[in-house]
């Protein structure tokens, strides 16, 4: 348990047994704390030398052997005031620089931001991002449901639609689907089009100047395109095929 704690306050798994070998001993040679510690003795010796480096082991002969010597544990105390001398430093060094940097991430501001998923967990992720961004919007989608059932079990829909609804999130949506139409959902307005109409077998979403996109049968991605304008333009569309479907009936 305690070298646990060693490797809570900055020391790496070898580096707490070493160490802990070496207070236990009181002295030893590179063999003895190799045998405490349980770690092979080449691998013993390059630990040995990055403790000496921190000034957590010391050395000395007698005769011809060298022995080490853990540092009295009071040390520790010393390291990390250290290292948070130079986290402060580190913090100091980079709000000089962040003007700068702030400087070219402002004029990269115009530029879409695309983000890809890859896999069933990767889609996940994308919806998850959606259900945060979109808070208390609606969110304009076309997808087969079909495609979206064989790759999500009922389990996972429910939980997609949970989310949505503690976000207040409402949905008009264009689907597919050989089953029944879908029942009343609650803040959702759907229509079902047949698959000639919309031939496609993806997960498409339109949010929060977002357009996301999963291909959902024969590989599992997804993209998030994040620009205003081009989430106008994929609006604008779909409010020509929204209107176009309700002229119909």
């Amino acid at each position: 348990m305690i070298g646990k704690e060693l490797q809570s306050v900055g020391l790496h798994e070898k580096e707490a047994k070493v160490y802990l070998a070496a207070l236990e001993l009181g002295k030893g040679t590179a063999q003895q704390i190799s045998l405490k510690s349980g770690l092979k003795r080449p691998t013993t010796y390059v630990v040995i030398e990055d403790l000496m480096q921190q000034g957590l082991i010391s050395s000395f002969y007698e005769g011809k052997k060298q022995y080490f010597v853990a540092e009295n544990p009071e040390r520790l105390v010393d390291m990390l005031q250290k290292q948070r001398q130079e986290v402060s430093k580190k913090e100091d060094q980079l709000k000089m620089i962040m003007p700068q940097l702030q400087s070219i991430n402002n004029r990269q501001a115009d530029k879409p931001v695309v983000k890809y998923y890859e896999g069933k967990e990767g889609v996940i992720s994308m919806v998850q991002d959606c259900t945060k961004s979109a808070y208390g919007q609606e969110i304009c989608m076309a997808y087969s449901r079909d495609a979206i059932k064989n790759v999500f079990d009922s389990k996972t829909l429910d939980k997609f639609r949970e989310d949505r609804l503690s976000q207040n999130i409402k949905v008009r949506a264009l689907y597919t689907s050989r089953d029944n139409e879908v029942g009343d959902v609650s803040k959702t307005r759907a229509v079902r089009l047949s698959q000639e109409d919309l031939p496609i077998d993806c997960d498409i979403a339109i949010y929060d100047n977002k357009v996301r996109i999963a291909s959902l049968k024969n590989r599992i991605i997804g993209v998030v395109i994040e620009d205003k304008e081009i989430a106008k333009a994929f609006k604008a569309i779909y409010e020509l095929a929204w209107e176009g479907v309700h002229s119909q009936k």
